[in-house]
């Protein structure tokens, strides 16, 4: 996993999305379940690109503030307190802080994280991945 974890340090941070997911794609090759590259650490802000193998999950946490996730490649389901919310390329997710949920995929797929933690430092949003158990 190679984090960037910027900070903004001016005006405005700028990315191609479409490097840093060739990248992700890359190092996603080489790992066992997933990846995550933190593009922005600034303050409670922090924003992974996250790419999830096949059959691999993110188990059920809670991240402190609220979240987004967005599919930039593939599928995955968001279980948001209990509910699946099945998510192709371009489907956003929007989940308020405290609830539970999970990411699991079937086929693959890399996403955009964006969490606003409670602080300037909170714990990861991410926590490990495992096998999913059918």
């Amino acid at each position: 996993m190679t984090p960037v974890q910027h900070r903004i340090s001016g005006d405005e941070l700028v990315f191609k999305l479409d490097d840093e997911l060739r990248i992700v794609r890359d190092e996603l090759a080489g790992a066992a379940s997933r990846i995550g590259r933190t593009i922005v650490k600034d303050g409670p802000l922090r924003v992974t690109i996250v790419g999830l193998h096949a059959g691999h999950e993110l188990r059920e946490h809670k991240s402190p503030g609220p979240i987004t996730i967005q599919v930039l490649e593939g599928t995955i389901t968001v279980n948001v307190a209990g509910k699946d919310c099945p998510l192709e390329q371009h489907g956003l997710v929007a989940i308020d802080g405290g609830v539970p949920h999970a990411v699991h995929s079937e086929h693959g797929g890399i996403f955009l994280l964006t969490v606003m933690h409670g602080g300037t430092a909170g714990p990861s949003a991410i926590p490990a991945s495992t096998p999913r158990q059918p």
